[in-house]
């Protein structure tokens, strides 16, 4: 039992720092742009991740026949799916970047049938339909349509699905690497790829003035530091004391934190229609992972028969 409560308090918590993380996104995104914004987040974030890699004593090696895979992690999840998740809040807003992002685990589902050959279920298909369609509702909600807000919407979509491939992609590398070891080399490719365009802002546009304020760099610091590493160490240390497929529940603790934080915060109106959308997705995400379950049971019943 003690077990089982640390491991909810350490899920919740890593929830609920990515669900601030929309906020200060949404904040910092006026000064810092995009592409900058996500370098200047992982540039912050390998440093801690090596010294703690380095306390920790962790094997830094990868087999050369696995960083082609590695790479395409770094690319598609770290690079792709962050920037549009950036954009997509710059160009909406706090609580629908939350939202949006959270039916990462239904979007799983195709993926995981595509790469992995997992079978689909009645539970599986209509948990995507739900997803989806809470999904199409928020974007598309009257009371917030605008044209900034469905190309951000658009964005938040693409950061969802990109998320959802890298977590698939990374079923295929062994078990035996460190995650920390993987978090950092994938983290590698965002900050060397976003390099070139990132350093000719910081020394031809940036607005140094506007960048060395407390507000500014404490909220890189945030993403870097608490919201990258922090939550990263906190999910999978919660991971470890309870079953990945209860655990991802906890994952709604990002919405629901990024929603209330948007409202008090920014000022973010809730519409009636954002709730039902939202309850789509919370209910297609969950019965995604019942199904999800039942598979592991079933498997583990047949491995006991063996």
């Amino acid at each position: 039992m003690k077990k089982l409560l640390l491991g909810a308090l350490y899920l919740s918590l890593a929830a609920s720092i990515w669900g601030g993380m929309f906020v200060v996104v949404k904040v910092v995104i006026a000064v810092i742009p995009p592409v900058q914004l996500v370098w200047l987040r992982y540039v912050t974030a390998i440093v801690v991740l090596y010294f703690l890699g380095r306390s920790m004593k962790i094997s830094w090696k990868i087999r050369r026949k696995d960083w082609k895979m590695l790479f395409l992690i770094g690319f598609v999840g770290n690079t792709i799916s962050i920037v549009t998740q950036e954009t997509g809040t710059m160009l909406s807003s706090a609580q629908m970047g939350s939202i949006i992002t959270a039916a990462t685990p239904a979007f799983m589902v195709i993926f995981a049938r595509i790469w992995l050959r997992e079978f689909f279920t009645w539970q599986k298909i209509l948990s995507v339909v739900l997803a989806t369609s809470g999904v199409v509702i928020i974007v598309i909600d009257p009371d917030n349509l605008q044209i900034a807000s469905i190309w951000g919407g658009v964005s938040l979509i693409a950061a969802a699905v990109t998320w959802a491939i890298m977590s698939v992609l990374l079923k295929k590398l062994p078990s035996d690497y460190s995650s920390v070891a993987i978090t950092f080399y994938a983290v590698c490719v965002p900050v060397i790829l976003l390099a070139p365009y990132s350093l000719w802002w910081l020394t031809e546009t940036a607005d140094w003035g506007m960048l060395l304020t407390w507000n500014v760099w404490g909220s890189v610091l945030y993403l870097g530091i608490v919201s990258t590493a922090g939550g990263f160490i906190l999910w999978n240390k919660g991971l470890l004391l309870m079953d990945a497929s209860v655990g991802g529940l906890f994952f709604f603790f990002q919405p629901i934190v990024g929603t209330g934080l948007g409202w008090l915060f920014l000022g973010e109106t809730i519409t009636e229609l954002f709730w039902l959308g939202s309850l789509l997705i919370v209910s297609g995400v969950v019965l995604a992972m019942r199904g999800g379950r039942q598979n592991e049971d079933q498997e583990a019943e047949m491995h006991f028969v063996k």
